[in-house]
């Protein structure tokens, strides 16, 4: 690490400290560092530039003047910005992209993608009662759950999803993972509630090119995270090492 976080005075520690900015600060800088060396492309910068542009409709050079003066970025600073997703993309490929595959198939369990109906009351007397009008084909699952669903699913018709399998209560989440799509499952609780649920769709996860660039950014995130932790230890310990005995 350089020697300008190192070097900061104890006052500017502590003030950054006091306002949550120093993990932030040492994040920043080790990315920087990390990236300082990853030229663009020139086509890919340009694509960065518009693609910054276009996200905060800075669509005249009077906009993008006024954003540069409102944040108080110099040309250099406003054009790292702007070229900042590319560079970790780019970092993230050529440093972590051989790691990716394996990165996938330890986690492939989290990322397959479910689509299924929730239904969840809190007697189970009216839970078991919905499933029958269910199974029955007395209702759809979708009137039953706008009138009767106690949870925010109710605002979308029971519809949960797609979703990473393991956001759902990992009790659910298993229950999931073994069902076929189609089939009603009978009532269960969890927690406070009473549910009923139905998959709807099972999407495994595939190693494609967009997985791989997400195993990538996950690795190199992770390494940015860990080498900040331990940059944060250097700094605060040679602090305290300057303290009068």
């Amino acid at each position: 690490m350089g020697d300008r976080l190192l070097g900061l005075p104890a006052d500017t520690l502590a003030l950054l400290r006091r306002h949550g900015l120093l993990r932030l600060l040492v994040e920043r800088e080790t990315l920087a560092e990390a990236l300082a060396g990853e030229a663009l492309d020139p086509s890919v910068a340009e694509k960065a530039r518009l693609r910054f542009r276009q996200q905060r409709g800075l669509d005249s050079e009077q906009a993008m003047a006024a954003y540069q003066n409102n944040q108080g970025l110099r040309d250099e600073d406003l054009a790292w910005q702007m070229e900042l997703p590319a560079r970790l993309q780019q970092h993230a490929q050529n440093h972590f992209g051989q790691k990716a595959e394996a990165r996938f198939l330890s986690r492939k369990h989290q990322l397959d993608k479910v689509v299924y109906s929730l239904l969840r009351v809190r007697d189970g007397l009216l839970a078991r009662e919905l499933y029958f009008r269910i199974g029955a084909g007395e209702a759809s699952f979708a009137d039953l759950a706008a009138r009767f669903a106690e949870g925010p699913e109710k605002a979308t018709n029971g519809i949960v999803g797609p979703v990473p399998l393991t956001q759902a209560h990992p009790v659910l989440a298993e229950k999931l993972r073994i069902a076929t799509p189609g089939v009603l499952m009978e009532p269960f609780p969890l927690a406070d509630w009473w549910l009923v649920v139905r998959l709807e769709r099972y999407t495994p996860a595939v190693f494609d090119e967009a997985m791989a660039e997400q195993m990538a950014a996950e690795l190199f995130e992770e390494w940015v995270q860990e080498e900040t932790g331990r940059r944060l230890e250097r700094i605060t310990g040679t602090q305290a090492s300057q303290l009068p005995a």
